[in-house]
């Protein structure tokens, strides 16, 4: 069976949600960052660019105390909360409590770029899987990939987002890399039926796998995407579409292809190589725009 390909027809046939013309900022939603571990504290602001960019209005982060002072000079648009932080340099999931009554008040979550304490992150996640009801989550990097599917609730069809690489894939389903990276539409088919969730299968064609199976296919990405924190700003504007009032895989669709597009029009100015995942973001609203007219 043939997979529809992501293209700008295809999106011009399935537009985002218009915003609200007199709305203010949280008329456009209000995302969640739960990111950055001592050791790699550019994560958190990454997403947060590509939530802003995306359209979102309001930003939060939560991230490591030592470095949450830094973050917010560094991102002065972002409210920045700092949590105690583990022995391995990771947010302590005791800040769980915490983060889910922020949680609440939030139309998208992102939990788990640049984290990297996997028993903290697996901890901390599923608690506020369990208990963090109204917004979507997009689970990025650890925060999938230490997920065990039989811990997961079954009542958040349309309401968890994941977004692995063939390697994470790979840990969460238990097979070897070179397994994913062979069949990536069937690996993304069974992790979207386990947990249930919208997956994202990053790689060099990249398959969006809806809770039923239905899928679709970008081929719009580029080598000038594989660079570090690329994927954050990924799981950043997928949350900022999601909390403009995007359904979960339309978000994922449009996502995949503006990341895509933006990797390839930096490509175009700069070359294949030396792009900057910090250059992302920028690119996005130029992307919408385009697509809307």
């Amino acid at each position: 069976m043939s997979v529809p390909e992501i293209t700008r027809d295809f999106l011009l046939a399935h537009p985002l949600p218009e915003p609200e013309v007199e709305g203010d900022k949280r008329s456009r939603g209000r995302v969640l960052v739960v990111a950055r571990s001592v050791d790699i504290p550019g994560a958190a602001l990454l997403a947060g660019l590509g939530s802003l960019r995306a359209g979102s209005g309001i930003l939060q982060i939560a991230t490591c105390r030592s470095n949450a002072a830094h973050l917010g000079v560094a991102m002065p648009e972002a409210m920045v909360i700092g949590c105690n932080e583990t022995s391995g340099g990771g947010i302590d999931p005791e800040s769980a409590e915490r983060l889910i009554k922020l949680g609440t008040d939030c139309d998208a979550v992102v939990i788990g770029p640049g984290m990297t304490d996997p028993a903290a992150v697996a901890e901390l996640t599923l608690a506020m899987l369990r208990d963090l009801n109204g917004p979507a989550l997009v689970l990025d990097a650890l925060a999938f990939s230490t997920l065990r599917a039989d811990e997961i609730p079954q009542d958040r069809v349309g309401k968890i987002i994941v977004t692995p690489h063939s390697g994470e894939m790979a840990t969460f389903l238990d097979v070897r890399r070179e397994d994913v990276v062979k069949n990536p539409l069937q690996a993304a088919r069974r992790a979207a039926a386990a947990l249930p969730a919208v997956v994202a299968m990053k790689g060099a064609e990249t398959y969006v796998v809806a809770e039923n199976g239905e899928a679709w296919l970008s081929r719009n990405g580029s080598i000038g995407l594989a660079t570090s924190g690329s994927g954050d700003t990924l799981a950043g504007i997928l949350a900022g579409l999601v909390a403009r009032g995007t359904e979960a895989c339309l978000a994922t669709v449009w996502a995949v292809y503006m990341h895509g597009q933006a990797g390839r029009n930096l490509t175009m100015r700069h070359g294949a190589f030396g792009l900057l995942a910090r250059e992302i973001p920028g690119e996005i609203p130029a992307i919408m725009h385009g697509l809307s007219l």
